[in-house]
């Protein structure tokens, strides 16, 4: 079976396999060769990797990924498309068609044979940040997470601090990564075109960079600062943790050498990793 590369093609198997569009479940098809192949390259997929790809849809990019890896292991909600999926990757004796909710999937399961993993998909949109922070959150033996996502939830992912696309996501990402936007995708390229533009985004896994003494509470007190960003983090704090008097907050914050009137969105994850273990 050729690779699909066109519309048409898509719309022929569609229709064929009496087929439509979920738009409940993300289903915006990429037809591009250029860009597929692109995600490929930037997955950095060797003979030794065994693949991960979440929504593999009628599997355009499956195909492509089978060719460069030892294994992919495609995880497909949608059970309507999962007998075109099968026909359409026939050819690739290494794909592992599994019809389950990622959300919902036993990772451990799925990759507890194999020594080099990696996740390349494009994922559905909507729940986009959910898929990745289970990966991650999940301590996985996995190298690398190389996705198609909204152009602006990629740009949240690198932002720096004091900048307006700086949050909590930002910090979680990089406490466990290091993000890398690699190209960036038009509509034009799916079928249906989405409203918005899409990038291609890598997140090369590592061991946290900082030394933090309890990881939940530093997240709860990152979440807790980027929950009213206009406020001062000493009255974030104050909001969020009602158990603490806002003087020994402030205490808190000025014995580390920062002014009493910082904003959560000019700290790095290396300050907040500082808080975290006084608190």
């Amino acid at each position: 079976m050729p690779h699909i590369t066109s519309p048409a093609q898509i719309k022929e198997i569609m229709k064929e396999n009496d087929l439509i569009f979920h738009k409940g479940l993300g289903q915006n098809f990429l037809f591009d060769a250029n860009y597929l192949e692109a995600i490929a390259d930037s997955g950095e997929v060797t003979k030794e990797d065994t693949v991960i790809e979440v929504g593999p849809g009628l599997g355009v990019l499956t195909t492509r990924l089978a060719e460069r890896a030892k294994k992919v292991i495609a995880v497909e909600i949608d059970q309507n498309l999962v007998p075109v999926l099968k026909k359409l990757t026939a050819d690739f004796e290494n794909v592992e068609i599994i019809n389950e909710d990622i959300m919902k999937t036993d990772i451990d399961a799925l990759i507890k044979e194999e020594k080099s993993v990696k996740v390349v998909a494009n994922l559905p949109y909507y729940i986009t940040t959910p898929i990745i922070m289970k990966l991650l959150e999940g301590k996985y033996n996995i190298k690398s997470i190389t996705v198609m996502i909204q152009k602006e939830v990629a740009e949240r992912f690198v932002a720096k601090p004091g900048t307006k696309d700086y949050g909590a996501i930002t910090l979680s990402i990089n406490y466990y990564t290091n993000p890398k936007i690699t190209l960036t995708v038009p509509p034009s390229a799916f079928i249906p075109p989405p409203k918005v533009h899409s990038s291609v985004i890598t997140l090369k896994c590592k061991e946290p960079e900082v030394e933090v003494n309890d990881e939940e509470k530093m997240f709860k007190i990152i979440k807790a600062a980027f929950n009213q960003r206009r406020k001062t983090l000493v009255n974030a704090l104050s909001s969020g943790f009602s158990h603490i008097s806002k003087d020994e907050i402030k205490n808190i914050i000025t014995s580390l050498g920062y002014n009493e009137n910082v904003r959560g969105e000019t700290l790095a994850l290396e300050d907040f990793a500082k808080i975290s273990n006084i608190f």
